[in-house]
């Protein structure tokens, strides 16, 4: 391994310690390295907060005057929260900037690659890119496209039950399964589900890690006709997590002032067959700084949000369990496709174990 995957790989590794605390923006690392020694580090630790360069440069156990640094989105050249990292970099005098990979903000966008080499300061960039995009997808499709980056999470058992004909579920996964699905709330800014799911089910939808640590995602419901019991739990508290309720314009104006008396928000969508327009919906979201989903079904839903298009990854928890029942229910419902060559696919499959649980996540394959 060069010493430039080397550094760029312990600076990948800083960013991710950002998982959960920065959104909307990137998870990014830094290192600063003088003679083959790393005389800073740092990471982008929360929202609003100084960016990984800025704190790399406070780290700094010498002058950094003429030394390299690591990072793995390009330094941004505007104003926003913070001031600019590549201004940053200039007045410290960096010799040398190696970058994972450049940044697509159009705000940045090769302006901060321009800013450094103005300044006579050399710059190398596409290291680790498919890792960091990776890291990075939710940001990356929020940040070009102003809609979130939909996770669809499923457990089923091994012949595709989520729960038995007498509707037991508890627990289909295992725990280390359903810890994985914590740490996803975490990361996300948001959590959706159908209004069936919480008629039947009355769910929190918080998060819940280890020592209290981990942030609630914002809870999302999708209610067409506002069926949503006024005494369900996630109507009840907003102290814990805040709760928008996804309904269409011929939803009851009583009912929806009701849902707001007790502290959650209301998004009016269009209708699209009389429901939720998923496709408006995400926008809608998107322009509240919602910038990724966990898509939790039931599996009405998760059917008409793969048929709308908006799910971009896949993230299925297989038991090795056999229930059976013709009745049982599988993780998507709806109509349902009717041929098999329509099927909608999955890429980029990655296979992992939780314990006796397999773990299959994969891209939506775009048509």
């Amino acid at each position: 391994m060069s010493k430039e995957y080397q550094y760029m790989q312990r600076a990948f590794e800083l960013a991710k310690k950002g998982i959960g605390r920065v959104n909307p923006n990137p998870l990014v690392g830094a290192v600063i390295v003088r003679d083959n020694k790393i005389i800073g580090e740092g990471y982008h630790e929360f929202f609003g907060g100084p960016h990984a360069e800025v704190n790399a440069f406070r780290s700094a156990t010498e002058s950094v005057e003429g030394a390299t640094m690591y990072v793995t989105l390009e330094p941004c050249s505007h104003y926003g929260k913070t001031p600019p990292c590549a201004e940053a970099i200039v007045k410290n005098k960096i010799g040398k900037v190696v970058i994972g990979m450049l940044d697509p903000n159009p705000l940045v966008a090769g302006k901060g690659v321009k800013l450094l080499e103005d300044n006579g300061i050399e710059v190398e960039y596409g290291y680790l890119c498919e890792e960091l995009s990776q890291m990075n997808r939710v940001f990356l499709k929020f940040i070009q496209n102003k809609i979130p980056y939909v996770v669809m999470k499923t457990a089923m058992t091994l012949d595709g039950k989520i729960a038995s004909e007498t509707g037991d579920s508890r627990w289909v996964s295992n725990e280390k399964s359903r810890a994985r699905v914590h740490q996803l709330r975490n990361e996300l800014a948001g959590i959706m589900i159908g209004v069936d799911t919480v008629i039947a089910d009355d769910p929190m939808l918080t998060t819940r890690l280890g020592k209290g640590e981990g942030r609630n995602p914002v809870r999302i419901v999708v209610d067409s006709s506002a069926r949503i019991p006024l005494e369900s739990k996630i109507l009840n508290t907003g102290v814990q997590a805040k709760t928008i309720v996804a309904v269409t314009d011929k939803v009851d104006s009583v009912k929806i002032a009701q849902i707001e008396d007790l502290g959650n928000s209301v998004i009016i969508a269009k209708s699209r067959n009389g429901r939720v327009d998923l496709a408006d919906l995400m926008v809608k979201l998107g322009s509240e700084g919602i910038d990724g989903i966990l898509l939790e079904g039931g599996a009405t839903l998760n059917f008409s949000a793969l048929e709308a298009g908006i799910v971009d990854e896949v993230m299925s928890f297989i038991a090795p369990k056999i229930i059976g029942g013709a009745n049982s229910k599988s993780p998507v419902g709806g109509e349902g496709i009717k041929f098999m060559k329509d099927a909608i696919e999955l890429e980029n499959i990655i296979i992992g174990q939780l314990g006796n649980d397999l773990m299959l996540t994969g891209k939506i394959k775009k048509v």
